[in-house]
């Protein structure tokens, strides 16, 4: 392909600095591990629409998505809800536990996420997973989340994105996942999610 095709432009070398700038502009920025479900509605568009509100949160860049996975909902009959399908994204933030915790809630209110019983149906979870090292048993925030490390659906995608990853206080994901095994994660290969641009 000769350079004169006008329908290839080059990216210019001042954006792709700035794009790499971008992370450094986060100061002192921590990563955490954020799990998504949904098993309501357009499940694929809605973890889109998490992502992509993710993205567009100030201090907080999405480094990483998992593949899909799709589940069984945890803690109910067979069959009486809609199976899940779960993600996990790998972020960079500036922003505290906290006020990581206050933007999932406001992603998932967003997408009409509905809290009336205990495992019941939602059209999004935003879970935050693990916060850099933290270790808190915290009750509005316990991390890591207390109960992650048993439940392959939060096990596998992380595993996808991060092979070396380790749960604070509980060891490496790949022997996590080890223990609890792959049954009832189904890989959804003809689904993706983006990283936003």
């Amino acid at each position: 392909m000769s350079s004169s095709d006008p329908t290839v432009q080059p990216v210019p070398a001042s954006v792709v600095e700035r794009v790499d700038a971008a992370d450094v502009t986060l100061s002192n920025p921590k990563w955490a591990v954020i799990g998504l479900g949904s098993n309501l509605g357009n499940r694929l568009e809605t973890l889109q629409g998490a992502i992509d509100a993710l993205e567009d949160t100030p201090g907080l860049r999405v480094k990483a998505v998992s593949p899909v996975y799709e589940t069984e909902p945890w803690g109910v009959d067979p069959g009486a809800q809609p199976s899940y399908f779960n993600a996990v994204v790998l972020i960079k933030t500036t922003l505290p536990p906290s006020s990581l915790l206050e933007r999932g809630h406001a992603i998932e209110e967003a997408f009409e996420r509905v809290r009336d019983e205990r495992w019941g149906p939602r059209t999004l979870d935003v879970d935050i997973v693990t916060y850099q090292d933290v270790i808190s048993d915290d009750p509005v925030l316990t991390l890591p989340h207390p109960r992650a490390h048993e439940r392959a659906f939060v096990l596998v995608p992380w595993h996808d994105v991060d092979p070396a990853a380790e749960v604070p206080g509980l060891g490496a994901v790949s022997g996590l996942l080890a223990q609890v095994g792959r049954e009832g994660v189904q890989p959804r290969a003809d689904l993706e999610l983006r990283l936003p641009e």
